[in-house]
């Protein structure tokens, strides 16, 4: 398949509109819809319904393969761009809030260091296709086991830092008095669905044999401090890296003692780094 048809026709499916996907790509109308056609006469199926606009069950399939597809080209592309290029004086890191533990600040250079705080699942696809450097993903496991990072292209990763974890109530909760908790016995307890800012809810369930987890509070943003708020107010519990929820205001952070899992941290990166980022990574590892 050609990949600019492929790369139209996701565009026409994500908008529903032939006018504002020519819009968004710098193509006529009926460049669009050429493009369009070709790709079915390529596939031998129709992808789309014209009126209105909607992918047809051959498309949804489709659909399934395209963004894995687009993605590993634009890693291809950025992969070699790295290979090609002098050696960056600046770095971009993409990272999750709670990856930022004390070592890894402490390895950052002085200057020159851009951070962006992505969703855990954007980082791979942001060091992948060159927009970041480097990446930090982190997540619950068992001790030294590596996490399940999406498979979006040849990426190599390293674990830098493990840590326990800890449960944060607020100081008024029936469980705030506890040496530890087990996380089978809040499977049924009010949550905090914050995937972006704290561990994600699916970590606990695979973490703890199943569980309901139910959130009774969903959180979209990545500000630890509204994360440790909701918290404190009692609007449900959350699971943090010690160092992270260790000295909130309000709050108590009681230890994990079961099951036996760490907060894991992972570097992430594509080929053999350079410049600033080569350092970094050297940094990591030495201190890991």
């Amino acid at each position: 398949m050609d990949p600019h048809l492929l790369r139209t026709y996701v565009t026409v499916a994500r908008l529903a509109s032939f006018s504002e996907a020519a819009r968004e790509l710098g193509y006529t109308q009926s460049a669009v819809s050429q493009h369009i056609a070709a790709l079915e006469q390529d596939l031998g199926a129709p992808l789309l319904t014209r009126r209105p606009v909607a992918p047809t069950a051959a498309g949804e399939r489709l659909l399934e393969h395209a963004g894995p597809l687009l993605l590993r080209l634009d890693a291809a592309r950025a992969d070699v761009a790295r290979m090609a290029a002098a050696p960056a004086h600046g770095l971009t890191l993409a990272t999750t809030p709670t990856a930022l533990g004390p070592g890894v600040l402490g390895a950052l250079p002085a200057a020159g260091v851009t951070l962006r705080v992505l969703a855990r699942d954007e980082i791979p696809a942001a060091v992948a296709t060159g927009t970041a450097d480097l990446g930090l993903v982190d997540g619950v496991a068992a001790p030294s086991d590596p996490l399940r990072l999406p498979d979006v292209a040849p990426l190599t990763t390293h674990g830098v830092a493990e840590e326990p974890v800890s449960v944060l109530l607020p100081t008024g909760h029936p469980l705030a008095g506890r040496t530890g908790l087990r996380l089978g016995d809040l499977a049924d307890a009010r949550w905090l669905d914050a995937p972006d800012a704290a561990l994600p809810l699916a970590h606990l369930r695979a973490a703890g044999g199943g569980g309901a987890f139910r959130p009774a509070l969903r959180y979209e943003g990545t500000d630890l401090r509204t994360l440790t708020a909701l918290a404190a107010a009692g609007h449900g519990l959350t699971l943090l890296p010690r160092s992270t929820a260790t000295g909130v205001p309000g709050t108590v952070a009681v230890p994990l003692t079961a099951p036996r899992v760490v907060h894991r941290t992972e570097l992430v990166h594509g080929g053999a780094p350079t410049g600033t980022a080569a350092e970094v990574v050297r940094q990591l590892l030495d201190r890991a």
